[in-house]
């Protein structure tokens, strides 16, 4: 099984000074003995302003060091304040050259992808303009991850990207075997957005909605993101299984963010999603 840590696990930690991005690459070494990792640029960034630049070129070249130093890989980089889509497009193009900036980075590194989201903000609606955009932006960068050798894409994270239907279509439109998604599972509308979140639906059929758009976009999954919430549902190891049954064979990522004893928390979060997939599934799920 192919296993791995979400940076934005320890933002709590990395908010109150407690780690730092050697720090964080040191404890998924050494606490969780994992060669993988996967990391959140904003670990390394100038985070003071909305648009978070890398701090120093000299940073990135430390962090190869320190993840050579381990042999360590990283899975996937994800990357904030780079996102596609913005209706003004002085700030759009200001988030292209961030993006570009991002992958080269990624290329540094040596990352296996790169998660760059389709937009930040916004409701579940896409114009047949942003549409466009996000297609020919993912593609021209997929291309650029091919020479890479690399995949570049979406997460189901924010606005119209947490639709699978729009996430989907977006897929189906870009076409290019260095694209991919990275799948947070149980992340949609469904569940996030305000007008599910006030629904009267029963509680069992908004899971149902969630595990079947999961399975929507597993054609063009590339790298899974799994939550402690996820962890707890009773259905969990049907889930799971059921993903890994449809030939899903790519890294599995804890995203955990505990509010207290990160590390402790995370390290539990990453044995229950070991144990699960190590044993056989108790049920079947329709998919």
């Amino acid at each position: 099984m192919k296993v791995s840590v979400s940076g934005f696990s320890f933002n709590n930690s990395r908010v109150a000074g407690h780690m730092d991005i050697f720090s964080y690459i040191d404890t998924v070494h050494s606490q969780y003995g994992l060669t993988t990792i996967d990391l959140w640029n904003a670990f390394f960034s100038d985070t003071s302003r909305p648009i978070w630049r890398i701090a120093d070129e000299k940073i990135v070249m430390q962090m190869k060091e320190a993840l050579d130093d381990r042999g360590m890989t990283v899975a996937n980089l994800a990357v904030d304040t780079a996102h596609l889509w913005n209706p003004d497009p002085e700030v759009r193009e200001a988030l292209h050259q961030n993006a570009l900036s991002y992958l080269h980075a990624a290329e540094m590194l040596g990352a296996k992808s790169v998660r760059i989201d389709a937009v930040m903000h916004g409701d579940e609606d896409i114009s047949d303009e942003a549409f466009d955009y996000v297609v020919s932006r993912y593609t021209e960068y997929a291309a650029r991850a091919q020479a890479g050798g690399y995949w570049v894409g979406p997460e189901n994270h924010t606005g119209f990207a947490l639709v699978p239907e729009t996430l989907q279509l977006i897929s189906q439109s870009v076409n290019h075997p260095n694209y991919g998604v990275l799948l947070h599972l149980g992340r949609w509308h469904h569940a996030v957005q305000p007008t599910y979140t006030r629904s009267k639906l029963p509680a069992e059929e908004i899971l149902a909605a969630l595990r079947k758009s999961d399975h929507l976009l597993l054609p063009w999954t590339k790298h899974i993101h799994v939550d402690w919430k996820t962890l707890q549902q009773e259905t969990a190891l049907a889930h799971l299984h059921s993903i890994a049954g449809k030939g899903y064979d790519h890294y599995w990522a804890v995203e955990y963010n505990a509010p207290e004893q990160q590390v402790q928390a995370v390290g539990a979060a990453l044995e229950q999603l070991q144990s699960f997939m190590s044993t056989e599934p108790l049920l079947q799920e329709d998919s």
